[in-house]
Parts: C-alpha cells; structure tokens; sequence
C-alpha cells in the first residue's frame, strides 16, 4: 500500500536519492530542500517539491497546507537535511553555530513538530544524525558545531519518543558514518567512503518502512569504518 513520506535535504546525496527509491516503489513523497530544482526535474506524478528552507519560519506553513489540501495524514518523516561547518573551533563565531543548530536541531524540532497532527499513531519519524554525536565515538577536528549538534538531535528524539509512547509516532535516529556525498568531502576532503550514498539510501528506506515495528526512542550506529 502507498505511503505519504516527507523528506528533508533533497537536492542531492542520500536525500535526492531517498525520493527516488520511494516514488519507484509507487509511494507520494514530499521532496523539500532550499533548491527544489533537481527533484522537480524529473516528472514523476507522485514526486511533489517546493522550496524549503528549515530556518525560514514562514516556510513550514507551507508543509502544513501542502498535506492538508493533498493528503490529510502523513506515514513517514525522514529528518535528513544537515549544515555543516569545518573550521577550528577557535575560529568558529556564533554565527557558526546558529547557523548549524538551526538546521541540524531547531529545523527538526519545528518540522516535526509541524507534521505531528498528521502523522498516524503507526507513523515513524527518522532523523539521520552521525557518529560524530555518539557518546565515545572517534571524534575528529574542526566539526565541533557540526558534531554536537548531531549529539543534541539524538537527546530530542529520545525525548520525544518518551512523550508519544502511548499515543505514537514512533522516533528513531540512525547515527551514519562515512557515506559518499559532498558533505563528506566538506569534512574530509578526500577521504573515500566504502558506503555510496544510494547504499546507504537503500538501507535507510527500509529502516523507514518497517523499523518502528521493532525500535522506538533507538539510535542505531550505522558505520562500517573509521570515520
């Protein structure tokens, strides 16, 4: 049966390829990114894009309106956009860390916050954070807001998983490590991932759809290597 399935950070990486495997399988996806233009590209009837910007309040009215004129309930919020920021924290301003927040946290909170009403009580919210938030893992220079950030967002799920336990959705993380994608290059010029974005894409849409059958309020470490 088709799913309604929204998804953040979709101009390109695991997003972009997220939409993909879903509108391919037969169900509605909402592709949202500050540049709707890649998705928007490729006419698929059940692909649905406007421009999104998660630190732009005005912007999350229009999911709401969007799911309310054209599908009345969601099944699945995939958090998948980030920020990043690769400097020395010395040298990092608070600019820096606005910026990365608002994305990688205040962005998840008020999306989920506005798709809340219409998730169903089996609906699954799934926020990709990284290893570099997990207690105790191998931390690296220079992604000291970047990091932190993906730590806090794990805390917000727990919490939230916690206060809708009786009534759903179900929450879980996935704590990524090393993909193939700009923004790892963004934090390690040229280092090699063995996990393609698709891969990864691949892994993750099948999280989506059955994982809160067996998870909720979990972070699950998905990483093959170092970072």
């Amino acid at each position: 049966m088709s799913k309604n399935i929204i998804i953040t950070g979709t101009s390109r990486g695991i997003g972009f390829e997220l939409v993909h495997l879903f509108a391919n399988q037969g169900h509605n996806v909402l592709a949202l990114s500050r540049n709707a233009k890649p998705v928007s590209n490729l006419h698929f009837d059940n692909i649905s894009s406007f421009p999104f910007d998660l630190c732009n309040q005005d912007d999350y009215k229009k999911v709401s309106d969007f799911i309310n004129e054209e599908w009345k309930q969601v099944d699945i919020l995939i958090n998948n956009a980030g920020a990043i920021v690769n400097k020395p924290f010395a040298e990092t301003t608070f600019q820096d860390f606005r910026k990365v927040y608002q994305t990688n946290v205040f962005g998840v909170s008020e999306l989920t916050r506005t798709v809340l009403p219409f998730l169903k009580k089996d609906g699954h919210v799934v926020t990709i954070s990284s290893m570099g938030g997990i207690q105790g893992s191998m931390k690296f220079p220079g992604l000291s807001a970047y990091s932190s950030s993906k730590g806090a967002v794990i805390t917000l799920v727990e919490l939230l998983a916690e206060e809708f336990k009786e009534t759903g959705p179900q929450f879980n993380v996935l704590a990524l490590g090393a993909v193939q994608t700009e923004m790892l290059e963004e934090a390690f010029p040229g280092y090699k991932a063995p996990t393609t974005a698709k891969e990864m894409a691949e892994y993750i849409q099948n999280f989506a759809l059955t994982g809160n059958k067996y998870y909720n309020g979990k972070v699950l470490q998905v990483s093959n290597s170092t970072p």
